[in-house]
């Protein structure tokens, strides 16, 4: 992999550090997208629009909504599907974690209620947040201290599951709101059902680290890694073994995640740290990655929910990327 990526598509400026950047990947009721993009003590929300949505925007239109102070750096964040704009009072509500080992609740009407519940219970780093997609009244959350939990919007927790491992990534059906995908780090992503609190399905990518783990909403047999340096696809219909694997990054890969639109597209990104990161976007069925992004230090990987375009956070700023499909 000697390319070394082209620029961005677009860009946003901020005022300070990037580390997470979230799409909202629901239907807010308006035409913009929801995003939101967090670094030290504070998240803004926002929303976009893109040239290729509307011939009247040059590149893309970024309008902040509200910037939420925050009492620690936030390390990931995850929208609710109850966040509205198209009625009065508009609702906007996500969740993040921090250092502090603490999930928190947002909530806001825009005006003037705003309200942040905290929720405690994890022993280590959480890694990883999730929603449930359907109503948004569950979250659930992994982390470095093996455990998975799922919380309703009281902050009580209300199952806990023991990993072998800490938790990397975690996943909610988007249609069956009682099954829920965890991934570990060494190497197993395992299905669980949260009616009988029982594993259903487990999946081993047969290396370690596995970084990042994402559930392919828009085809539901489809989960994606990255592990090592690799990526990894699986069939969960055939085999608890990969279907496809191939080498991504030059050194260990970090964040693994399906397009919202396309079954068959997917992004990877190395590790953060070096002087530049590498984003890939890889379609199945192609020997190469489609697109080669290159960014100082990207923090953070989402995908638009209707549009080929992912984004990632940086030095005082966010990059989009458009894939032609």
């Amino acid at each position: 992999m000697e390319d070394s990526g082209r620029g961005a598509s677009y860009t946003v400026p901020c005022d300070d550090y990037v580390h997470v950047v979230e799409f909202s990947p629901f239907d807010s009721g308006s035409a913009a997208s929801l995003l939101a993009y967090g670094g030290n003590q504070y998240v803004v929300v926002g929303t976009c629009r893109f040239q290729e949505e509307d011939m009247e925007v040059e590149g893309v239109e970024f309008t902040t909504l509200r910037i939420f102070h925050h009492a620690l750096r936030v390390d990931c964040l995850a929208w609710s599907p109850e966040s509205r704009l198209d009625k009065l009072p508009q609702l906007i509500r996500f969740c993040t974690a921090a250092a502090d080992r603490k999930v928190r609740l947002l909530t806001s009407d825009l005006q003037n209620q705003h309200e942040v519940k905290v929720m405690e219970g994890h022993t280590s780093y959480i890694n990883h947040l999730v929603f449930e997609p359907t109503e948004g009244k569950q979250m659930a959350s992994v982390s470095d201290d093996h455990t998975c939990r799922v919380w309703d919007l009281e902050g009580n927790e209300t199952t806990t599951f023991r990993l072998r491992s800490p938790g990397v990534s975690v996943c909610w059906h988007p249609e069956d709101a009682f099954k829920l995908m965890v991934a570990e780090k060494k190497g197993t992503i395992r299905f669980y059902d949260l009616v009988t609190q029982q594993a259903i399905l487990s999946l081993d990518c047969g290396q370690s680290p596995l970084m990042s783990a994402d559930w392919c909403l828009t085809n539901t047999i489809k989960v994606g890694a990255v592990a090592g340096s690799d990526w990894v696809i699986w069939d969960i219909t055939r085999s608890s073994y990969p279907q496809e694997k191939r080498p991504a990054h030059v050194e260990r890969a970090g964040n693994f995640r399906w397009s919202r639109v396309n079954e068959n597209l997917f992004s990877t990104t190395g590790c953060p740290g070096k002087i530049s990161s590498q984003l890939l976007v890889h379609h199945l069925g192609h020997p190469q990655p489609v697109m080669i992004g290159s960014a100082t230090v990207g923090a953070g990987l989402s995908w638009h929910r209707s549009l080929p375009l992912c984004v990632i956070g940086g030095d005082r700023k966010l990059s989009f990327w458009m894939t032609e499909m």
